[in-house]
């Protein structure tokens, strides 16, 4: 009767350890090979890259037939600046609560959308051009800004803008 129980005891514990499998692993490879590439995904990055050339190339075109000068700012944002601001004001940092007055416009001159509103720098509430570049003003600013789609309203676009529009934006700090 004893010996039965230590078999039994024996064979759940050598069933419990058995259990455990082995930990899945990764495909084998060949020395010196990498896996495969999935190629619809090589497909779309070569797309998007073409995309954001084909873009960057419009922007500085459009940028180069205006009367002012035009210099390259973070997020690939052409920029003139009209007016700096209030030099008696700090510049905006993250946190800087600001009135915009935006009139956003196609490479072309067809106006996209006239609005105001009230954002706070570091919320992302802006499209990346202008969130990376309105901390070069304070209040009072007036500028304009030549942005390629991808960091001005990107493929989706909004309800008046387009997706992969690229836009001239004025911009005013009130």
């Amino acid at each position: 009767m004893k010996s039965e129980k230590y078999i039994i005891v024996g064979l759940l514990a050598l069933l419990l350890y058995s259990c455990g499998g082995v930990a899945p692993q990764r495909p084998s490879q060949r020395k010196g090979q990498t896996p495969e590439a999935d190629s619809t995904q090589l497909a779309i990055m070569e797309m998007n890259l073409q995309l954001a050339k084909a873009a960057d190339r419009a922007v500085l075109e459009a940028a180069q037939a205006q009367e002012e000068s035009y210099a390259l700012y973070e997020g690939s944002a052409w920029m003139h600046i009209y007016s700096k601001g209030d030099e008696t004001q700090r510049l905006a940092h993250k946190g800087t609560v600001c009135t915009l007055y935006m009139r956003i416009y196609t490479l072309d001159g067809r106006q996209l959308e006239d609005s105001e509103g009230t954002y706070t720098i570091g919320k992302y509430e802006l499209p990346t051009c202008i969130e990376q570049n309105i901390r070069e003003l304070r209040p009072g600013a007036h500028v304009r800004l030549f942005a390629p789609f991808y960091t001005a309203f990107g493929a989706q676009g909004t309800a008046h803008i387009p997706p992969y529009e690229n836009v001239m934006i004025d911009l005013e700090w009130k």
